[in-house]
């Protein structure tokens, strides 16, 4: 259940969106332009946004650059989450990730059971952090991208959200770097 503290105010956070595709142009990414409609409608930054083709190294360099970006505090990549030999999105997050957040893969099918019955077991949506960063992998279609944000993420990424969120942890996502 969700619910909102009305008390407590709104904190924007910046989110950067990578589509992975061989094939997609800025211009043809439905995907990734339904995160950025939903990140701006929700109060937050656009922080970047690429695209890149199914490339393990060159996927996981992107994540890497973006984790180091103090602006960003969020990553949502779209695309190559499936079982063909090209999807390689989870394994790059993977590689950059010092945490795993398992509950997110599990959650995300959950609520695409509802939508897309049994096909949901196809989806290897991931979540995990990074050098203070938050990164998600979410399957490469629109629909996916709504369920992910709308049922999980617009919750999550909003302060306000009780009993609790992930933009209240977020100054401590690094403390094991920090000297003490």
């Amino acid at each position: 259940m969700s619910r909102i503290d009305e008390n407590a105010e709104f904190v924007p956070i910046g989110i950067a969106v990578l589509t992975v595709s061989d094939t997609r142009s800025i211009e043809e990414d439905r995907s990734g332009q339904t995160l950025v409609d939903r990140i701006h409608a929700a109060g937050h930054t656009l922080a970047a946004r690429k695209i890149l083709r199914d490339e393990r190294a060159e996927i996981a360099a992107q994540l890497r650059e973006w984790c180091a970006d103090p602006t960003i505090d969020v990553i949502l990549s779209t695309g190559g989450t499936g079982l063909t030999g090209r999807d390689v999105t989870v394994e790059a997050h993977r590689d950059v990730y010092e945490k795993e957040i398992e509950a997110f893969g599990t959650v995300f099918t959950i609520v695409s059971m509802k939508k897309i019955g049994t096909s949901a077991v196809q989806s290897r949506a991931c979540g995990g952090v990074a050098n203070g960063t938050y990164l998600f992998a979410l399957p490469g279609s629109p629909g996916a991208c709504k369920d992910a944000w709308d049922e999980i993420l617009q919750w999550q990424f909003d302060y306000r959200h009780r009993p609790c969120n992930f933009v209240e942890i977020l100054p401590r996502l690094d403390e094991h770097m920090r000297r003490k």
